[in-house]
C-alpha cells in the first residue's frame, strides 16, 4: 500500500516508522520546508522522536502534488488548528491523486471557530473521498519502538476497504480494531485530553491514589454523557480510543496534557507553559470547545466546568476541587 503522511510530529514519524516495517510505501511530509530538509539528511526526527531512525525507503516529501500523486491512503497527522488549511491544500491537488481511496485523521481536538470534528472539517471540505480515524492509547514513542498496542479504525468506506487498511496497517505488535462510529471514536480521542489535565492537576496537587480513582471514575461517567449527547454511541466511549485512551493519558508520565496539568498544580501560568512549545496540548483548546459545546446542549459537566474555570479564568486548582467534593450529594449513576 502506498501512504502519504502529512504531519511529522510524533505520531506522525512513529506511524511512518511502523509502516514501513510492514513494506509499505511511505512518503512523510513536514509542514515546513526546512524541517523536511532536517528529516532527510538526519534520517532521524531529531526535534519530535529522537533515537529512532528512518528506513531507508522512507521518503521525505514537501509539495503536496507529488506526494499524493500514487497515494492510496493519506493520513493527516498535524495538530486540529492545522487541519482545515491543510486539508483545502490538499483538495487543489486530488486531480493528481488518482489512486487515493481514503483520507484517515489522527488528530485529536476540534476546530475552535467551528466546534467541528477533523472528520467532520473532511467531511465538507472533500466530500467525495471515503474519510475516517485512527485512534487509541498510542504513545508515539511505542509504537516507533514496536510495543505492543491497539488502536481503532473508524471510517465512512465499504467493508472491503476498511479490512484492507486493516490489514495493511497490523502486525504482531499493532493491532487495528474497526468501527463504525466515526464521531465516538473521534470525540473520545478529544476529551480524553480535557481529562488528563484534571488528572495532571490531581497528580500535581499530590493527593493520593483515592482521589485519582475517584478521579478517573467520574471522569469517564462525565466523558460518555457528553460524549453520547454530541452524537457518540456509548459502547465506544468504553473501548479503545474512549476509556483506552483515557487511561493511558492520564496515567503516563509522557502524556502532554496530563504534565501541563500538573505543572499548573504546581503554580505555573498557562501563559508560559504554552509560550515556545513545539508540541501541542490539545486539550487546552479542547477544554473551551468541549464547554461551550456542553453549554449549548444543556449537559451537565461539572468536572469540565472546574477545568474550564482553572484554565481560562485563573482559578485555584484547590478551589475547584472544593467545589466538586462539596456539590450536592447524589446516587452513583452511569
Amino acid at each position: 500500500m502506498n501512504v502519504t503522511i502529512f504531519g511529522s510530529g510524533a505520531w506522525g514519524t512513529a506511524l511512518a516508522i511502523h509502516l514501513c516495517k510492514l513494506n509499505h510505501t511511505v512518503t512523510l511530509v513536514p509542514r515546513r520546508l526546512e524541517l523536511a530538509m532536517e528529516l532527510n539528511d538526519a534520517r532521524e526526527n531529531r526535534d519530535y522522536l529522537p533515537g529512532f531512525g528512518f528506513d531507508p525507503n522512507l521518503q521525505i516529501g514537501f509539495e503536496i502534488a507529488p506526494a499524493i500523486m500514487e497515494a492510496d491512503v493519506i493520513i493527516l497527522a498535524c495538530p486540529s488548528q492545522g487541519l482545515r488549511p491543510l486539508v483545502n491544500d490538499i483538495k487543489k491537488h486530488l486531480p493528481a491523486a488518482e489512486n487515493l481511496q481514503a483520507i484517515i485523521s489522527l488528530s485529536k481536538g476540534l476546530d475552535v471557530d467551528s466546534l467541528q470534528l477533523p472528520v467532520d472539517i473532511l467531511k465538507a471540505v472533500i466530500p467525495n473521498i471515503p474519510f475516517g480515524v485512527l485512534s487509541g492509547p498510542n504513545f508515539a514513542s511505542e509504537i516507533a519502538e514496536a510495543l505492543p498496542a491497539a488502536s481503532v479504525l473508524a471510517i465512512h468506506a465499504d467493508s472491503a476497504l476498511t479490512e484492507s487498511i486493516q490489514n495493511s496497517f497490523s502486525n504482531k505488535n499493532f493491532r487495528v480494531y474497526l468501527s463504525t462510529d466515526v464521531t465516538g471514536v473521534e470525540l473520545g480521542g478529544c476529551l480524553k485530553n480535557v481529562y488528563a489535565i484534571g488528572a495532571g492537576i490531581c497528580d500535581g496537587l499530590k493527593l493520593g491514589y483515592n482521589t485519582k480513582a475517584a478521579y478517573l471514575t467520574r471522569a469517564l461517567h462525565e466523558l460518555v454523557k457528553l460524549g453520547t449527547q454530541l452524537g457518540g454511541d456509548k459502547d465506544t466511549f468504553y473501548g479503545l480510543s474512549g476509556f483506552g485512551d483515557l487511561i493511558a493519558t492520564c496515567t503516563a508520565p509522557k502524556s502532554r496534557n496530563r504534565s501541563f496539568g500538573q505543572n499548573i498544580a504546581e503554580g505555573k501560568s498557562t501563559n508560559d507553559l504554552l509560550a515556545n512549545r513545539k508540541t501541542v496540548v490539545e486539550g487546552m483548546n479542547a477544554t473551551d470547545c468541549f464547554f461551550r459545546l456542553a453549554q449549548k446542549n444543556h449537559v451537565e459537566t461539572p468536572i469540565l466546568n472546574e477545568l474550564y474555570e482553572v484554565l481560562y479564568h485563573q482559578k485555584s486548582p484547590s478551589k475547584a476541587l472544593y467545589t466538586l467534593m462539596t456539590r450536592e450529594l447524589k446516587a452513583e449513576t452511569l
